[in-house]
């Protein structure tokens, strides 16, 4: 058996941000759209994720790039894991359907052009307090933040990582 069975499907649904729209139009409605590092996936982020994919038809993952993750401010060495091989991951899960990057510090204007049906943030946002929520709701959509998944962050699995013994 081939090691690399199942790849092309997982790069296939990686997109650059230049052919987002026609690929989005294959895409069925309606789209829901989240974003984040996801530096270190870990089980928060993949009940997150099938929670999301199961408010729609289809699950667009925005993936800060390089530079607007380590504009966030977790630290000098974040994100640990570049923004190709976060793709791969994001991609390999069943609940995403379509992965992208944006190089802002939010994606705002990523949300105002692709204009998806709905918005979701973990339940560590106030939604109310996004530019991103008023974007979305502008033109009829709905932003929501899910429940926070308790005990799993990337930076306290790190720093539980580095403590010694």
């Amino acid at each position: 058996m081939n090691d690399l069975a199942g790849t092309a499907t997982i790069t296939d649904k990686i997109c650059l941000r230049a052919a987002l729209a026609a690929r989005l139009a294959s895409l069925p409605r309606p789209l829901v759209f989240t974003n984040g590092v996801f530096d270190v996936l870990h089980r928060g982020h993949v009940l997150y994720l099938a929670q999301a994919r199961a408010l729609g038809a289809s699950l667009l993952v925005a993936l800060n790039n390089d530079a607007s993750a380590r504009r966030l401010g977790k630290g000098p060495d974040r994100p640990l894991n570049n923004e190709a091989d976060r793709a791969v991951v994001i991609a390999a899960l069943g609940s995403t359907n379509l992965v992208t990057w944006f190089e802002e510090d939010t994606p705002l204007e990523l949300i105002a052009q692709i204009k998806p049906d709905i918005l979701v943030k973990g339940g560590d946002y106030d939604m109310t307090k996004l530019a991103e929520t008023r974007v979305v709701e502008s033109y009829g959509g709905r932003a929501l933040a899910l429940p926070f998944v308790d005990g799993y962050s990337t930076t306290a699995l790190l720093k539980r990582a580095r403590q010694p013994g």
